[in-house]
């Protein structure tokens, strides 16, 4: 089995960028751990430049994808169409708790697309995400 995580603008400061936020470990901290706990191929993709993330989903060859779009969330109908016309499940993942943030960033275009939703967890965003979505692709 295999998964995407594409992480949007911004993410690739992880571990240096507002560590009240988003905590001080890297993915590349955590990847390893990932990998181990849950025994599946999982590829670590980010870009800061919207387009080439909806490249990114278009060319995905993964069973499922979680994405971490950043600031494009809550601007990008582009994204969401993209996730919208591709075949596989996508998780949407935010570190912060962005309904407890700017009001700017209580809306999700991508949400409606996205099969779920995990933010507010650090990190762990994306470990639950993981587990989410390897039980929906055995099931």
């Amino acid at each position: 089995m295999k998964i995407d995580i594409i992480n949007g603008p911004n993410l690739n400061l992880i571990g240096q960028r507002q560590p009240e936020i988003y905590g001080q470990e890297t993915f590349d901290e955590v990847l390893e751990k990932w990998r181990t706990t849950f025994s599946v191929e999982l590829n670590l993709l980010q870009n800061n430049v919207e387009g080439e993330l909806v490249n990114l989903l278009h060319a995905s060859s993964a069973d499922g994808i979680i994405i971490n779009a950043g600031a494009y969330t809550h601007t990008s109908i582009a994204l969401r169409d993209a996730i919208a016309g591709i075949k596989k499940p996508v998780i949407e993942v935010h570190m912060s708790n962005v309904a407890g943030r700017e009001s700017f960033r209580h809306e999700s275009f991508l949400t409606p697309v996205c099969m779920g939703c995990v933010f507010g967890f650090g990190m762990d965003s994306y470990r639950l995400a993981i587990d989410q979505l390897i039980h929906h692709l055995r099931s």
